[in-house]
């Protein structure tokens, strides 16, 4: 029996499970929840940029890790890189359609934090005095 495309996708979605230590879905979800990627897709969502403009925007990332962030949303199809020649050669990054799909689940995982760090804040406080109260 032959399978549409699409059928032969949602067979494979099903299969996925993340809560499995080799399942790809989660080798990705573990790649995309990275702080660095979280941090470089909202530098990224004004458009275009250079790797220098992008390290003046992400404050305490190294040179070596941009980079690597960088490589591994290429690599994912995150993130286009453009190399123009000339001297010096200007690399400028930007988000691919699938990284404008994604970057929307990071604004609201941003903005919850954003909503909810003072009680983040007050629940981590009683919680650290509590089990000092028992130490």
């Amino acid at each position: 029996m032959t399978h549409t495309a699409e059928q032969k996708r949602e067979t494979a979605r099903k299969h996925y499970n993340a809560s499995l230590e080799l399942c790809p879905a989660r080798q990705l979800l573990e790649a995309i929840s990275s702080k660095w990627v979280t941090l470089v897709m909202l530098a990224l969502e004004d458009g275009q940029q250079r790797h220098s403009e992008l390290r003046k925007r992400i404050p305490g990332a190294s040179q070596k890790m941009l980079t690597s962030t960088l490589r591994s949303l290429e690599r994912d199809g995150l993130v286009d890189r453009h190399v123009t020649v000339s001297v010096p050669v200007r690399t400028d990054y930007e988000l691919t359609r699938r990284g404008r799909s994604l970057l929307k689940i990071i604004f609201e995982m941003k903005e919850w934090a954003e909503e909810n760090m003072d009680d983040v804040a007050a629940s981590r406080l009683n919680h650290d005095r509590h089990k000092l109260d028992f130490s």
